[in-house]
């Protein structure tokens, strides 16, 4: 993780992943600092003691660099920051790097690089860690995003600080100061196995809420329901939790999209303006892998003890060590509740959850959530019926290929899962806000799916409908399609094109290809879903990778589009050009890293406050954007320390893999929920 921060004057304070530069210590200005060395370059000092860097034209990297006598020991520091300045009329960009022993010479692993604004100083910090604690030494650990010791170079024992600028550039820059930042507590590598604790945290720290004993499970379940009992929902929400500030409108069977006083709005079956903060994976299991690290725990249950029951197998892997393998788990989240609510722990777990969501603010219960959770209807919840196809072979995605709309197994698979909604109960229910099929998508540029489908086999049914467009396109005459696409194609059973597209008529035919598919895509899922629950919402696929294309064929058959969104507010978020829909974010979170977990997602926060803070900034930007009607936070609880299938493991949770909320997400969460639907109507 790298955090950047150029200012025009240098600052008396630079926070850098929470650590002052009040806590700085220089490595080149003191009597035992090493003298620098040039890299195809001239140095010079500065009267004030920092180095001003000539590049000469014909080098690749001009630079300026430290080998200390003794290497730097920086374990112990959560940051090194580069002081530098641009006294040139341009931007110049430049980097740093860091090395040790094994990696001189080699591959840089730890480089970091900024564009410095003309005539400007500033600070490039390559920050090492957030957590409040690291070990002494690197350590490789496996089925985890994120562990104490995951760094690229072994920062206790570093031999080099290069800071350089551009290839072949005459570009003057100047090295102010090199800085070591901040102090985390260090842990001896050999004394760290094992470091998850029988309630599965982490053993080798210590944090306010850290459950201690069994009895704080306990303890902490009266308390927090006296502390519900004193909090009710917001007093402005009818059944549904829907607003009764607002207008009265026409009532009826399902929740339907309506726009009034120029923005989007869920209306509930009251008739009632709704709007959706959700929370996604209400669920009580979360199970992490044990195969071939049985070592990392300190207290895995024998066979006989009442907590086995929370051993299972799994083979759910798309990515890291464990993909493509069946695996042992235990799950350390239901284990806890046994022990804070008995044996029938999940009912009363399903209970006490949704008293605790109205209280929070939140309205939904949103995707992937536990059937029995949702079927209490106390709160609105979304479904996700995705379903698995023939894929368009030619085609990747980071969860895998895209299906192919063509083939008669797509439209097949959309009509079963319907029939599965309707089993569970989704179809017909008033209380299911709509309808959510697949997730995060591979729709790549504007002509990658297109190009996919004319990579695929001959027998690929989107291959024949991309092939008929063409043939239609450029009236049949094959001469025609080689002159614009400057190739020499002698069958159209052969055409595929070169990559990248070497003409704008090709790119364009690509990307008329892409508009072809996601027509077909949407317009056979919203047939189904129509067929199926009439009256009821699609919600569209959850873009995370996506063009305007894809999105244009979303607002033609969508009630609302989904995105998934985890950027820092949605300020700058707009559909393309002509297009007015409701929009609804089906994911976006923030994590920290002051209290246990080891990774902090995909937005990291400085500490809970922070984490509660940049939540509120969020949905408020959410509730003044006229387009969006919801946003839905992933996910309920914090994944597990060691990680799930894949390996994620962040501290993303309402609450922790003990069941304990983080009070300052509580708080903000419950404060916004009281004023929510007075700020999206613009009221205050």
């Amino acid at each position: 993780m790298t955090c950047t921060h150029w200012s025009t004057t240098l600052l008396m304070l630079v926070a850098v992943g929470g650590v002052a530069a009040a806590d700085a210590v220089s490595l080149i200005r003191g009597p035992d600092s090493p003298s620098p060395s040039p890299t195809g370059a001239r140095i010079e000092p500065r009267p004030d003691g920092g180095w001003r860097v000539l590049p000469l034209k014909t080098t690749r990297h001009p630079g300026i660099e430290w080998r200390p006598t003794s290497p730097w020991n920086l374990a112990a520091r959560t940051a090194l920051q580069v002081r530098v300045a641009n006294p040139t009329p341009e931007p110049i960009r430049i980097s740093v790097r860091l090395d040790d022993v094994a990696t001189l010479g080699a591959e840089p692993k730890l480089q970091r690089a900024a564009t410095v604004p003309p005539r400007a100083t500033g600070e490039l910090a390559v920050v090492f860690t957030s957590r409040p604690y690291d070990t002494d030494h690197p350590q490789s650990l496996i089925g985890m995003r994120g562990w104490p010791g995951d760094w690229p170079v072994d920062r206790s024992s570093l031999v080099r600080c290069w800071v350089f600028g551009e290839a072949r550039t005459s570009a003057v820059f100047e090295v102010l100061d090199v800085l070591a930042l901040g102090s985390t507590t260090v842990i001896p590598t050999n004394r760290f196995f094992p470091f998850i604790d029988r309630f599965g945290q982490f053993l080798h720290a210590d944090w306010p809420g850290k459950t201690l004993h069994e009895d704080d499970l306990v303890k902490s379940l009266l308390e927090e329901r006296r502390e519900l009992a004193a909090h009710p929902p917001p007093a402005d929400r009818d059944d549904w939790g829907a607003w009764t500030g607002g207008p009265a409108l026409s009532t009826g069977r399902f929740f339907r999209i309506e726009r009034h006083d120029g923005r989007w709005w869920f209306v509930a079956p009251s008739g009632r303006l709704f709007w959706s903060l959700g929370v996604n994976c209400v669920r009580a299991e979360a199970p992490t892998p044990v195969t071939d690290r049985e070592f990392y725990f300190a207290d895995l249950p024998p066979s006989n003890s009442p907590f086995a029951r929370f051993y299972g197998r799994s083979s759910w892997a798309p990515h890291g060590w464990y993909s493509n393998r069946t695996y042992r788990t235990y799950d350390f989240a239901a284990a806890n509740l046994l022990r804070k609510h008995g044996q029938m722990w999940n009912e009363a777990w399903v209970d006490h959850t949704l008293d605790r969501l109205p209280s929070w603010g939140w309205t939904t219960i949103a995707n992937w959530s536990a059937p029995e959770v949702t079927r209490r209807r106390r709160l609105p919840y979304t479904y996700n019926a995705s379903f698995a196809s023939p894929p368009i072979e030619g085609s990747h995605g980071y969860w895998g290929k895209f299906p192919d709309p063509f083939a008669a197994g797509f439209r097949e698979g959309a009509r079963r899962a319907m029939e599965t909604a309707t089993r569970e109960g989704a179809v017909g229910d008033p209380w299911c806000l709509g309808f959510f099929i697949h997730n995060e998508l591979g729709w790549g540029r504007p002509e990658d799916l297109g190009a996919a489908a004319l990579r695929s086999p001959p027998t690929q049914p989107a291959r024949t409908a991309a092939v008929a467009r063409l043939r239609a396109r450029h009236a049949d005459d094959l001469a025609r399609l080689n002159a614009a696409w400057r190739t020499t194609f002698d069958d159209w059973d052969r055409v595929v094109p070169p990559s990248p597209p070497m003409t704008a008529a090709a790119s364009n035919d690509l990307a008329e290809l892409t508009a072809l598919i996601a027509d077909q895509y949407f317009r056979v899922i919203a047939g189904e879903v129509r067929r199926a629950a009439p009256g009821q919402m699609y919600f569209g696929c959850r873009f995370a990778w996506v063009n305007e294309l894809a999105i244009r064929a979303a607002a033609a058959h969508c009630d609302v589009i989904s995105f998934n969104r985890y950027t820092w507010t949605l300020d700058d978020f707009r559909l393309p050009a002509g297009v007015d829909r409701p929009v609804i974010v089906g994911e976006f979170h923030f994590g920290a890293l002051d209290r246990g977990p080891f990774h902090p997602g995909l937005r990291a926060a400085a500490d809970q406050h922070d984490r509660a803070a940049k939540f509120q900034a969020y949905v408020r930007s959410a509730l003044r954007h006229p387009n969006i009607v919801g946003v839905h936070w992933f996910q309920y609880r914090d994944q597990p320390t060691t990680g799930r299938g894949d390996g994620e493991n962040y501290q993303i949770g309402l609450v922790d893999i003990c069941d304990t909320p983080y009070p300052e997400l509580r708080a903000a969460s419950r404060a916004l929920g009281a004023e929510m639907y007075r700020v999206r109507a613009g009221l205050q």
